[in-house]
């Protein structure tokens, strides 16, 4: 025990690539090109990546590259379990390469399907554009916004707009509810209204979180008719150039609506080539709040408990805001992180325990103790249902990032490699893409553990 822990404490010491088995003598990526692997960034200016900018992406040019590195073809499947906004199962298609992947929160689902469809009659959707925009701009001249109720929205959307832009806004939305088209026709349109929510807006809308106040207010407000226009063109030259490049029609792209901790009958054991994903981070971050705008805004939900309810508890933990402190037991790691990895096991009972001491002594009381507990038992079952699913030899690949709540480091990229073994995968591996949380070291409140984000590689 004393040699695993001195190993697991002092992560940033050695060279975690020497110390652990490589599979593949491939030329070396520039570290340019690597260290946006687990960012949003690439994909913000890709054609259809860029329909909604989810932080909790990462960029579609990692899957490229491994879809290349794996010489994966129309023969082959893909597997994203937290397949978030779709840009696992777009690169995928885009690639000609078979893919599945599952997403739990249902409004992130529905982008992720949305993005992926580009079978569109273009000359009706080239048609359709033109009808909705003329009567939008006719609704928009002639009284009809004026008679649109507000009141009954959030005080969260109304804040991010003035009332005459969030009228404009809402005469788009019934514009596009009362259309009388196929679902795949409409659902285009919604996600071009989407995607304007946040450029149009005068909030700061930007990640994490949605700020509506004076201190992040833009300068100047975008017309919500004129952004939603100049967004529509964009997004049908998306599909144009998507349309080009994606040739073989017998490529699946498979989307399933559920929890990656549970088994999927839609996804047969040793069916998958190559797993990969981004799942989410130790770090905090509630994914459910993250679209509030966009649910509030379309009339999925109206409050925080609404989005708790439906969304928040859905999701593998990952934040304190999932936490029920009678939840859990005496015991908070699950019993079987114990039985397969008795080391780590151990090695994280010891760190929960001083997280639930030291919280007592912060003003916050944050629940970073059972947030770490619930990751664990959480990402134990979806280690689990990977090596169901994938081959023999196949490879499991996550962009992933270590945390210190509380200063506590949480070397997530060890002990999920410890994890997967004891689950019977073979070896594992670890590179560092880039370093993360230096841009906070002024921060007083901050600990000061150096962080990283790495590629974990795991061979089943």
């Amino acid at each position: 025990m004393a040699i695993l822990n001195e190993h697991f404490n002092q992560p940033h010491k050695t060279s975690l690539k020497k110390e652990l088995p490589l599979f593949k003598d491939l030329p070396p990526l520039s570290a340019a090109t690597k260290k946006d692997y687990g960012t949003f960034k690439d994909s913000m200016r890709a054609p259809i990546y860029r329909w909604f900018q989810y932080p909790a992406g990462y960029s579609y040019k990692f899957i490229q590259e491994k879809i290349k590195e794996y010489k994966l073809n129309d023969a082959h499947w893909i597997f994203d379990p937290f397949v978030g906004s779709g840009t696992t199962v777009i690169a995928a298609k885009e690639a000609d390469v078979n893919s599945i992947g599952i997403e739990a929160h249902p409004f992130v689902y529905e982008i992720a399907r949305i993005k992926t469809f580009w079978e569109y009659d273009l000359e009706h959707l080239s048609k359709l554009m033109t009808e909705v925009s003329g009567l939008i701009d006719k609704r928009a001249s002639n009284g009809y916004k004026e008679k649109v109720n507000i009141d009954s929205l959030p005080e969260l959307v109304r804040k991010c707009y003035s009332p005459e832009n969030l009228k404009k806004l809402l005469t788009i939305r019934e514009t596009i509810l009362e259309a009388k088209e196929d679902d795949e026709y409409k659902d285009f349109l919604k996600i071009v209204l989407t995607n304007t929510l946040r450029t149009a807006s005068k909030a700061g809308t930007g990640w994490p979180y949605i700020a509506p106040s004076k201190y992040h207010e833009k300068v100047d407000e975008k017309d919500g008719i004129n952004e939603f226009k100049k967004n529509l063109h964009a997004f049908y030259k998306d599909v144009l150039f998507m349309r080009t490049k994606h040739h073989k029609k017998n490529v699946k792209s498979k989307l399933i609506f559920g929890d990656a901790r549970l088994r999927h009958k839609d996804i047969a054991r040793g069916s998958v080539d190559l797993a990969v994903t981004s799942p989410p981070y130790l770090n905090n971050y509630d994914y459910a709040d993250r679209t509030r705008l966009e649910t509030y805004f379309w009339g999925k939900y109206s409050s925080w408990g609404d989005i708790t309810k439906e969304v928040r508890d859905k999701l593998m933990i990952a934040a304190t805001t999932q936490i029920r402190r009678s939840d859990f037991g005496d015991s908070p790691l699950g019993g079987k992180i114990k039985a397969t990895s008795p080391l780590i096991y151990d090695e994280l009972s010891e760190k929960i325990k001083k997280l639930c001491q030291m919280r007592m002594k912060k003003g916050g009381r944050k629940s970073y103790d059972l947030m770490v507990a619930g990751y664990f038992n959480d990402i134990y079952e979806v280690i689990k249902q990977v090596h169901r699913v994938l081959k023999s030899g196949r490879d499991f690949v996550m962009v992933l990032g270590d945390s210190a709540p509380y200063g506590v480091h949480i070397p997530t990229d060890i002990y999920l490699g410890e994890i997967a073994k004891g689950l019977g995968f073979k070896s594992y591996a670890i590179e560092e893409l880039r370093r993360r949380g230096e841009k906070w070291a002024h921060n007083s409140q901050r600990h000061s553990v150096p962080l990283k984000e790495v590629l974990l590689t795991i061979k089943r």
